[in-house]
């Protein structure tokens, strides 16, 4: 399976950078991942409804150039689906078995994700009501990747 995790800004955090680079280094061994850093958008902190969207759709244009054809596309998103870490083993499982082998999970910037890559999204995943920084969640979005291909070959992980 190929994992690609297309994500809007740069990761800055030296803490966050070395959890990613452990759990990716760990995955490298069941699946090959990728993660893909476009831009955000500048903006002030205080932006109008239509300023908002604005920013929205140009993140959303970056990151609906990356995405691959053929992907099963999983967006995060705070009005997903909650799914406990054997649901989401599920799903991987699933999509290798059904022939999606390209899976692409997309973690908008700080505003969120635009209405064009929410429409092109396949599934949409919410790990919590809660608002998470965008950049943490690509360290918790990498465990739980690692976690559930742990889980689909039967190997131990801390429940």
């Amino acid at each position: 399976m190929n994992i690609s995790i297309i994500t809007v800004g740069k990761l800055k955090e030296k803490y966050l950078k070395q959890g990613i680079d452990e759990y990716t280094k760990r995955l490298s061994s069941y699946s090959k991942i990728e993660i893909i850093e476009v831009p955000d958008e500048k903006a002030p902190e205080i932006l109008s409804n239509a300023e908002m969207e604005q920013v929205k759709n140009k993140e959303g244009e970056r990151i609906l150039a990356k995405i691959s054809q053929d992907a099963h596309v999983i967006a995060l998103a705070i009005e997903g689906k909650q799914k406990s870490s054997e649901e989401l083993a599920e799903t991987l499982d699933k999509l290798a078995t059904y022939g999606k082998s390209k899976v692409a999970f997309i973690i908008g910037g700080s505003l969120g994700l635009s209405n064009d890559v929410l429409k092109r999204a396949d599934d949409k995943l919410s790990f919590s009501k809660m608002t998470f920084p965008h950049q943490l969640m690509r360290l918790v979005l990498v465990e739980q990747v690692y976690r559930a291909f742990r889980i689909n070959r039967g190997e131990p992980y801390h429940k």
